[in-house]
């Protein structure tokens, strides 16, 4: 009859009613993350932002500035001390990443063992990783010093002498890979996980048809814990590539420039012997590396189709 006014069903009801609350869910879900999402627009998305800008620039940010177009990122082409930081910084993560990988692995293959003291073992291994990376440093400029350290007086012990590490062009960089490996704790406990999370029922199986433990561990185990290879060698290239606070601490770039990573070379065109407040130029220079990490990560995560296992024998 004209003038009624339709009813809605019940099942148009309750169809309001979930909608509603979905959308009170999804409000109260970004309100709890809105302190990130502030920090990060304003903190690292902005920054970042402003450093692309400062890159065209000339600029030391108190009385010269001035717009350069891409006169920075040419000026890199023609920069021996750019190139060589380059070549740096990929021999310390092509050195780092895949000893570290295989240490963190081993180590985690032995704690997953039935051992004696194996929760002890797990916490001092894992301990080194919660230690700052310039006490880290510190401490191992005391035991890599060509005179009075550690190392070389125990060399001395079995008649072989030391060489003089980070006081040698050739020893500088393998090194800042030895510090490195201190550090592997944080992988090793991922490993762990990843060991721990594979199905008995599928080891026993193995053995069941005769497999060995080699054959086991090739055939079984590690097909099923290269996501966690995956995730941490990753990782390890992205924080590899940014290596700084040993070299800063321990060499300063040196000797000749040896130790000259890409995140030490900015820093020193920005603040240090190289340059007189080259923000510009440094800003070039981290956009580089970061073109650099963003390529390897995009070749990574590309690669993962043809050796990484999932779950259920799927691949990504």
């Amino acid at each position: 009859m004209a003038g009624t006014v339709p009813h809605s069903g019940p099942g148009e009801t309750r169809s309001r009613r979930r909608l509603s609350q979905r959308a009170n869910e999804e409000l109260w879900a970004y309100i709890f993350i809105s302190p990130w999402l502030i920090g990060f627009i304003v903190f690292a998305a902005g920054a970042m932002a402003y450093s692309l800008g400062v890159s065209f620039q000339e600029t030391n940010f108190l009385n010269r500035s001035e717009f350069v177009g891409i006169a920075n990122y040419e000026r890199m082409i023609d920069d021996p001390l750019f190139w060589k930081s380059v070549r740096v910084t990929f021999l310390y993560t092509g050195l780092t990443v895949p000893l570290s990988t295989a240490l963190a692995l081993g180590i985690a293959l032995l704690l997953n063992q039935r051992l004696m003291l194996s929760s002890f073992l797990r916490t001092v291994y894992y301990l080194p990783a919660l230690v700052s990376g310039v006490a880290v440093a510190l401490v191992w400029g005391w035991v890599l010093d060509e005179t009075d350290g550690l190392l070389n007086n125990l060399l001395l012990l079995v008649g072989i002498t030391g060489p003089r590490w980070l006081g040698s062009e050739e020893w500088a960089v393998p090194s800042l890979v030895l510090i490195s490996l201190w550090g592997t704790g944080t992988n090793m406990l991922l490993y762990l996980a990843g060991l721990q999370s594979i199905p008995t029922e599928l080891k026993e199986a193995a053995r069941i048809d005769g497999a060995g433990p080699f054959r086991s561990f090739f055939n079984v185990t590690l097909p099923l814990l290269t996501p966690t290879i995956f995730f941490n060698v990753v990782l390890n290239v992205i924080s590899s590539f940014q290596v700084f606070d040993q070299a800063f601490v321990l060499t300063g770039g040196g000797p000749n420039n040896a130790t000259l990573t890409m995140v030490m070379y900015l820093y020193q065109r920005g603040f240090g012997e190289y340059g007189q407040f080259e923000f510009g130029y440094a800003s070039a220079i981290a956009w580089a590396l970061f073109a650099i990490i963003f390529g390897f990560t995009v070749i990574l995560i590309r690669s993962q189709s043809r050796w990484v296992h999932y779950e259920g024998g799927l691949r990504q």
